[in-house]
């Protein structure tokens, strides 16, 4: 079930707690939002459906992820009281590396999860040619769009130029999509800004 409505545009949540975080970065925890995200609502039994996973499990780590404040309960969707739809909440979460330097442990949770993040980025681009073609002929030619480049940026400037990045990406993630009958996908843009040499 598609959600095409525009979500409201807010101030990102800041997440300093490494159980949130955890909850935030585990694979299945991650690919359930990720389907909550880009299909909108679902029920569990849906969401079992999408992942591959036994509904138990998904159960499971639904009820994690509303603890978390992650996903919530969307009562006016059900059609009686045993079903039950789930929703990403509304606000995007915003997370650093640095807020979590206050123990080896919290540090070590944090560089973990950053890892998982970016392993889980880069296989989606990895395995487009794999999937490639199971897509229509327009996509199959656009193929994956790809950029780089190297910037001389102090501490301020990154920030600046990592701001305006996400205020892109949110300006065309809570757009309301038109109803033009055109073919659109899921796609999964993503970025960093970090410094290294070349």
């Amino acid at each position: 079930m598609a959600d095409d409505s525009p979500r409201k545009i807010s101030d990102p949540r800041k997440i300093s707690d490494t159980r949130v975080l955890a909850a935030l970065t585990h694979p299945l925890r991650r690919q359930i939002l990720d389907v909550l995200e880009a299909d909108g609502p679902a029920t569990v039994g849906m969401l079992a459906e999408r992942t591959g996973e036994a509904a138990g499990n998904v159960s499971h780590h639904v009820r994690v992820l509303a603890d978390a404040r992650l996903v919530q309960d969307v009562p006016e969707l059900a059609r009686d009281r045993r079903e039950r739809w789930w929703r990403a909440t509304s606000a995007d979460v915003l997370w650093a590396r640095a807020d979590f330097q206050g123990s080896p442990a919290d540090a070590a949770v944090a560089d973990a999860a950053g890892s998982l993040l970016l392993d889980r980025q880069l296989a989606a681009a990895r395995s487009w040619p794999a999937r490639r073609a199971g897509y229509s002929a327009p996509w199959r030619e656009l193929g994956s769009l790809s950029t780089e480049a190297w910037l001389r940026l102090s501490p301020e400037e990154a920030r600046e130029f990592g701001a305006q990045l996400m205020a892109l990406f949110d300006t065309w993630s809570h757009r309301a999509v038109p109803d033009d009958s055109q073919d659109r996908e899921s796609v999964l843009v993503f970025g960093h800004v970090v410094p290294t040499a070349p």
